[in-house]
């Protein structure tokens, strides 16, 4: 047993020694120089070598025209056109040199120090190279060329083995499709992914990205981002807390706080998570969507659980689709339905899936409605299938109502019911009044088709086509059940604030329940971004 101590421990004892020999290895002088004069500093060997001079150590070599070495610290100061060969792929050179045998590790300094190697070149006023890992630093401004891309900063390291750069402060990288600016760049340049972190910028032909943190490979124009990121370009700008975006195929996908914005016609989307393909002109946003169409000056706001926007590449004009649980809001009108059409071509907006309509004093329900902007209001809606409009009347605190299978409504400039049109199963109960605004009746008639006068919504005239059937109820044996048709229910409780329709009560309501509610954390569901961005558009 103790000679298999001794025999593990001398074992050890030359794994040591034989490692510090190699560790230690002398920087041998080649033979061809011009002068060799040896000299005796303190008890220490110095060698001054003069042109023609060359050294190798480790496989490397190493020419200069002035060389003083120390060959007790193993440690050369070199002058005049250095350079150090490393094997076939790596050349360092610059005016000086101190090189650290023990350690390997050459400092080049200069008006220009140079490392390069097969396909890039570094340059800048000293180079400190770690020869025995194969790192490159320098702390003085650096330039890295390769046949793509132009790359400077402040601050930076090469790894000649893994070709992977780190660059600090002041980094642009520019070539023949982007520039890139930030602070703090991780640069792979076998495949071509750049990591950043700080203010980054990143502008190509076709726009701009702005993002503090995430990766862009440079080859392929793909890119992620786990901060707050905004690409934009001449038609769109897409913003999301965290993004993945893919540059050649100009498709985005965000989530958190997603905003969608169309500069043509100044429209905005807003909500959880969003998809954008711009070579479609298609856009898509989800949870607590939201849309805002500037109209002239006012606003048009659609509220619904998913929102989509498709451009018309011809004429640059575009459709909004709202589906499932649309909420409209304009300062003239306000609606709710089940989905929702907006067409800025010709400027119509159409209504389906028990859809209902307010404005000033009306309420309208069909199975579909359309309304017709002119001058960026309402000027007539066409109302589809088991059709109800009804006009309040505050004054006598009743309202006037006409049904039938389609109706044409007509708005005057204040937005108020000046005409509607009825045909097919026409029905109405409206109060006339007299000169004095003084209550005639309520005439309850009937008629294929009508045609409704309105004045400070109140019917004023009214005409038929056909045989009407109708009776003028008085005042005072006017029975409750009378004074609505069979449908009628006004929902002026359900018309939509603006509060409600940009999801303000609902994020009040919350955060109150979040008071309430123990501290948990959530995890979001994980989405694959590339699968979302290759899903098929509505109607296909």
């Amino acid at each position: 047993m103790k000679n298999t101590y001794l025999l593990i421990i001398g074992l050890c004892l030359n794994s040591l020694l034989t490692w510090a020999q190699s560790a230690n290895e002398k920087v041998e002088l080649l033979p061809g120089a011009d002068s060799l004069t040896l000299l005796n500093e303190n008890g220490m060997e110095i060698r001054r070598v003069i042109n023609n001079v060359r050294f190798r150590h480790k496989g490397s070599i190493l020419y200069c025209d002035l060389a003083v070495q120390n060959v007790a610290s193993n440690m050369i100061e070199a002058y005049g056109n250095v350079k150090i060969v490393q094997g076939d792929t790596i050349t360092v050179t610059g005016d000086t040199l101190f090189y650290y045998g023990n350690t390997r590790l050459a400092i080049m300094s200069g008006r220009k120090a140079v490392l390069t190697d097969k396909k890039r070149t570094l340059t800048s006023s000293r180079l400190e190279y770690d020869m025995a890992n194969g790192l490159a630093y320098y702390r003085t401004p650096g330039r890295t060329v390769d046949a793509e891309s132009v790359l400077t900063s402040k601050e930076g390291i090469y790894n000649t083995r893994t070709k992977i750069f780190d660059y600090y402060q002041n980094v642009k990288l520019v070539n023949e499709k982007y520039t890139l600016t930030t602070d703090t760049l991780v640069y792979n340049s076998l495949t071509k992914w750049s990591y950043f972190n700080g203010p980054t910028k990143i502008v190509n032909k076709d726009g701009t990205l702005l993002a503090k943190r995430g990766q862009y490979n440079t080859e392929t124009g793909e890119s992620s981002f786990s901060t707050r990121t905004t690409v934009q370009n001449e038609g769109y700008t897409l913003t999301g807390d965290t993004l993945f975006y893919d540059g050649q195929k100009k498709r985005g996908f965000a989530r958190g706080n997603v905003e969608i914005f169309a500069v043509e016609d100044q429209t905005l989307l807003t909500g959880d998570e969003g998809v954008y393909r711009g070579e479609e002109g298609f856009s898509k946003v989800y949870g607590h969507a939201l849309v805002r169409s500037v109209v002239s000056l006012d606003t048009l706001y659609i509220r619904a659980d998913t929102l989509y926007s498709i451009e018309n590449k011809v004429d640059s004009t575009r459709k909004l689709i709202g589906d499932k649980n649309v909420y409209i809001f304009k300062s003239d009108f306000q609606g709710r339905c089940d989905s929702v059409y907006y067409n800025t071509a010709d400027s119509t907006i159409q209504f389906f899936r028990e859809p209902i309509l307010w404005g000033e004093s009306y309420q309208m329900e069909a199975d579909s409605i359309s309304a017709f902007l002119v001058n960026n209001k309402i000027n007539r809606m066409l109302l589809k299938g088991n059709s109800f409009v009804i006009s309040e009347d505050t004054l006598i605190k009743q309202y006037n109502q006409v049904k039938g299978r389609t109706i044409q409504a007509f708005l005057n400039d204040a937005g108020k019911l000046k005409q509607v049109l009825v045909d097919g199963n026409g029905e109405s109960a409206y109060y006339a009044m007299d000169e004095e605004e003084k209550l005639i009746g309520l005439n309850r008639v009937e008629s294929g088709k009508m045609n409704l006068l309105f004045k400070n919504s109140r019917v004023y005239r009214i005409t038929f086509l056909g045989r009407p059937d109708g009776r003028l109820i008085p005042p005072q044996t006017i029975k409750p059940a009378e004074r609505q048709l069979e449908g009628f229910n006004w929902r002026g409780a359900d018309k939509p604030t603006l509060e409600q329709t940009t999801w303000k009560k609902e994020e009040a309501k919350a955060i109150e329940s979040q008071k309430d509610t123990p501290n948990e954390k959530s995890q979001s569901p994980t989405v694959d971004a590339k699968q979302v961005l290759e899903k098929p558009k509505p109607g296909k």
